[in-house]
């Protein structure tokens, strides 16, 4: 067995020094006294633009955190008929989606961002969310993107940063709204958002939602559920407040497999025209049930002189039993003996039957104070976490292996290997957490602030699975992590800043998927010390157009280290590959003037594999990331009739990275450009109707090539959309 060699290397002592002197240091307190004034009144004029986030760890207004954010609101989602996270984040630069291993499909949200995999990177109101599940919007107020290491707000993992979504919540005022939409592939889908003010200090929120649909381009896949998020608030506008609130979820899909990849570009295994897009190589009895419930309880009390109490508990389970028969297109894969509608491909069958539960606690306190002469804003806090993820295995009802599919016309009615009931077998992980953490925005003067934070977790991962012979392996892990983050922030003008920073995560072994490895050369295994992270990140940000229009541009590099390689000389397991990651973002969102809104992002990145080497290649980049992916949405009114229209450009995204081997299957996923339009009349004060149309010039463009590039699923081809909202 090869050895495994660890160095370990003490925390950057110098840069937590930093922090700690950043800690009595302040200013400007007249100017943070009438920033929340401003905030909300911009909020309400502004549709598309955010001046803070919601997020209790970020202590500045946008403008002045030194950092790459991205904040994509409900007006966005609305005018695009974005119903979905993945749709969402269509939004934002640099996040590229993934498919999953040759004959499986990664279920749920699952993409990457600036080259790291965001799993285990997603939070509800800052606490983590679990569970391989399609995140629906209708319960969203905001998506919050942060990018670059952000282990200080997270805690583990988020190497490249990670997403904030911001629940609806009931406040004062009634407001009452409905949507219908219907369209192309069958879609029909209905909201509702009420809120009601029960007293001069309390509401109730109601968000549902409902939708059958099938999917535009592909046959028999379907998207089929239901939600409600309930939210009760009490003490609005009075010192002490509690929010109450809940979201459940339901879904019942027929998941896709996506469709062999012969006949694409750089597909050579086997030669032959393409498939139809609309194959489906699964069967009826596929399928996808999704129970997510979450219930959260929050309390805030003011103490006085800018001093914020606040108390979060959520529980949260998510249950998902999916069923999903995928192609398998290797070079034994695909038969082509007698005539093309002969031929066949060979499937695999895939069963998830898995449980996520999580118990999260946090404490945080927000606090105004003059120090040195200088002001601070500063939170501190600590946060209890409890996550377990249960797999369970199944066993064999009916057949002993999944048939082939014919090539050209496949059956979905086909006899299809048949799972059996819960063999006793069952893969389990748990993680608990408990962390301390301390931001504070300290403003020297009028022109420069130092905005830090320092967070420490101590952290226990225990696997305990257990075979349906009753075999039991029990692995565990505790280790204290710490993370940090600091950064100089200079004002050449009261509405624009220059910074730069740096931040740190630490991803431990086995954090991404609760199990550990007793493995040599395999990343979770426990005596591996965690991976390190830091981002060092050059900006500015401007606020221009009467502060109706924000414009950053930032440089960065991200630099992931202590990743299992192999020595060249000695073939043993060594900790010394590197992943490297820099490039330019650029973003515009707000107001060009009072009837033209936009939002548009630009990120041009390079990736470098370092010392990574197998014992028979080596890597050089990072798959799945390309140099340059551009986005923008734009919106015009004209009397009562808004026009928009939006673009998404994605450069290659190569899938072989090694510097030699064979590339039998396709290589990348080519370049492509997208551009959707809306149109949207105001019949009424209460009446609008929205016409959306995607793809609008119907290209045909591979979105995601699984990881062997045997597979592929292509985007949607033209298709639309009609939907009218109703206020009452």
């Amino acid at each position: 067995m090869a050895s495994i060699r660890s160095r370990k290397h003490s925390t950057p002592v110098h840069l937590l020094a930093l922090l700690a002197a950043s800690v009595p240091a302040a200013g400007m307190a007249q100017q943070t006294t009438t920033l929340p004034t401003v905030t909300v009144k911009e909020a309400a004029d502004v549709p598309y633009k955010a001046d803070t986030s919601a997020n209790d760890k970020m202590t500045a207004p946008l403008v002045d955190t030194p950092k790459t954010i991205q904040i994509i609101k409900k007006e966005v989602l609305e005018e695009q008929g974005a119903v979905t996270l993945m749709e969402a984040l269509r939004n934002t630069p640099g996040i590229t989606m993934q498919m999953g291993e040759n004959g499986n499909t990664s279920a749920g949200d699952t993409f990457q961002l600036r080259g790291f995999s965001l799993q285990q990177s997603t939070f509800v109101d800052g606490i983590r969310d679990l569970g391989a599940v399609t995140r629906d919007t209708f319960n969203l107020e905001q998506v919050e993107i942060v990018k670059g290491a952000a282990g200080a707000e997270t805690g583990r993992g988020a190497a490249s940063g990670f997403i904030n979504l911001i629940s609806k919540q009931a406040h004062l005022g009634d407001e009452n709204s409905a949507s219908g939409t219907i369209g192309t592939a069958s879609r029909k889908r209905a909201t509702v958002d009420l809120n009601k003010q029960l007293s001069d200090t309390s509401a109730f929120r109601l968000n549902a939602m409902a939708q059958d649909s099938g999917v535009d381009g592909r046959d028999y896949v379907k998207n089929k559920g239901y939600g409600v998020g309930l939210s009760y608030a009490a003490g609005l506008n009075t010192p002490t407040r509690v929010f109450l609130y809940s979201q459940h979820l339901r879904q019942n899909n027929v998941p896709d497999g996506g469709i062999p990849g012969i006949g694409y570009e750089g597909y050579t295994s086997v030669t032959g025209p393409k498939v139809r897009r609309e194959n489906f190589y699964g069967s009826v009895n596929d399928r996808e049930k999704v129970d997510a419930d979450m219930f959260t309880v929050k309390v805030e009390h003011d103490l006085g002189e800018g001093t914020t109490v606040r108390n979060i508990t959520r529980y949260g389970k998510t249950h998902m039993d999916r069923t999903l028969t995928g192609v398998n297109t290797g070079t034994t894969g695909i038969t082509t003996t007698g005539a093309l509608s002969a031929w066949t491909v060979n499937r695999s069958r895939q069963r998830v039957d898995q449980d996520n539960t999580i118990l999260a606690n946090q404490t945080n306190v927000s606090t105004r104070f003059s120090a040195g002469g200088m002001q601070h804003s500063l939170a501190a806090g600590v946060e209890l976490l409890h996550e377990k993820q249960n797999s369970f295995d199944h066993g064999t009802a009916v057949a002993a292996s999944t048939p082939a599919a014919n090539l050209y016309n496949p059956d979905p009615f086909q006899s299809m290997y048949v799972f059996g009931p819960r063999t006793g077998g069952i893969t389990s992980g748990t993680t608990n957490t408990i962390s301390a953490y301390v931001f504070d925005d300290a403003k020297l003067n009028e022109r420069w602030s130092i905005n830090g934070g320092l967070r420490a977790d101590v952290y226990k991962l225990s696997t305990d699975n257990v075979t349906a012979a009753g075999v039991r392996t029990a692995l565990e892990d505790t280790r204290s992590l710490m993370s940090a983050s600091i950064g100089s922030v200079y004002k050449p003008a009261e509405n624009g800043s220059i910074y730069a920073s740096i931040a740190t995560s630490a991803t431990p072994p086995g954090a991404n998927n609760f199990q550990l490895s007793a493995t040599a050369g395999n990343q979770a295994n426990a005596a591996l010390d965690p991976q390190q992270t830091n981002t060092v990140e050059l900006g500015t940000k401007w606020e221009l157009m009467d502060k109706r229009l924000n414009v950053a541009a930032a440089v960065f590099r991200t630099t992931n280290d202590k990743q299992v390689t192999v020595d060249p000389i000695t073939n043993a397991s060594v900790q010394e590959g590197k992943t490297q990651v820099q490039g330019i973002e650029l973003s515009v969102v707000g107001q060009i003037t009072r009837l033209w809104q936009i939002t548009a992002g630009l990120a041009k990145t390079s990736t470098k594999q370092i010392n990574q080497q197998t014992a028979t290649a080596t890597t050089t980049g990072v798959r799945w990331s390309p140099d340059l992916t551009a986005t923008v949405w734009t919106s015009y009114q004209l009397d009562k009739l808004t026009l928009g229209f939006g673009t998404r450009y994605t450069s290659e995204a190569k899938r072989f990275v090694n510097a030699a081997g064979a590339q039998g299957n396709l290589p990348n996923v080519p370049a492509y450009w997208v551009a959707d339009a809306m149109v949207g009349y105001q019949l009424t004060d209460k009446v609008n109707l929205r016409l959306n149309v995607y793809n609008l010039f119907d290209k045909e463009y591979l979105m995601t090539v699984n990881n062997g590039g045997g597979r592929l699923a292509l985007g949607a081809p033209r298709s639309a959309a009609l939907t009218a909202n109703v206020k009452f």
